[in-house]
């Protein structure tokens, strides 16, 4: 895991929004995927509220995910008193300001899209929490990623000023080598996340 930090301002431990952003089968239960699970709750206070993103997988599911996903954190909050919410499309901005971490799961990226460009200024609503996403949902936070459901090289909300393929393979690199920029390219393979702190 590393840390990088995206301006060079220094102000207090609170004021920074954590995008925490993860390759892949988060659900699977593992010593990676505890220190991802882990790494979200370690920015906040012993009570959270943490708000679950299933935007990106079929509606019928969403239930059975926020359970996974319960579980996987419930699992390492140790001594904390975590408190769980299931977005919903008509409540999300408020539930986003009433949330310490916001955690989008994956699936697909375009349907995840098409949901979070519904709404204006995430970037300031989401700025002073942990913002965590995995596969589709680091690929949401990207500037641009690599969607094999969505055809290729897409856009995303460039919340994250990054490049990313997410369930990354040795040679998947080359599906930017015709796209000239100077982001970074991140390489996530499944269970690997990457943590990166914003300055408000």
């Amino acid at each position: 895991m590393e840390k990088v930090s995206l301006s060079t301002n220094r102000l207090k431990p609170n004021m920074k929004t954590i995008y925490i952003l993860h390759g892949g089968n988060a659900s699977h239960v593992n010593a990676e995927n505890d220190a991802f699970f882990s790494e979200m709750l370690k920015y906040t206070s012993n009570e959270v509220k943490i708000l679950l993103v299933e935007f990106a997988g079929s509606e019928e599911k969403r239930a059975q995910h926020a359970q996974e996903d319960k579980a996987q954190f419930e699992r390492v909050a140790r001594n904390k008193k975590v408190a769980f919410a299931i977005a919903t499309e008509q409540n999300f901005l408020n539930q986003v300001k009433d949330s310490d971490v916001i955690y989008l799961r994956g699936g697909t990226t375009v349907r995840l899209l098409e949901n979070l460009r519904r709404y204006e200024n995430l970037d300031k609503l989401f700025g002073g929490k942990v913002i965590a996403g995995e596969s589709a949902g680091a690929n949401s936070l990207s500037a641009y990623c690599y969607s094999k459901s969505g055809g290729g090289i897409i856009p995303g909300l460039g919340l994250v000023p990054v490049r990313i393929i997410p369930h990354y393979k040795k040679g998947m690199e080359t599906h930017f080598a015709n796209i000239a920029s100077d982001l970074e390219l991140v390489l996530l393979p499944e269970y690997a996340f990457k943590v990166f702190e914003r300055e408000q």
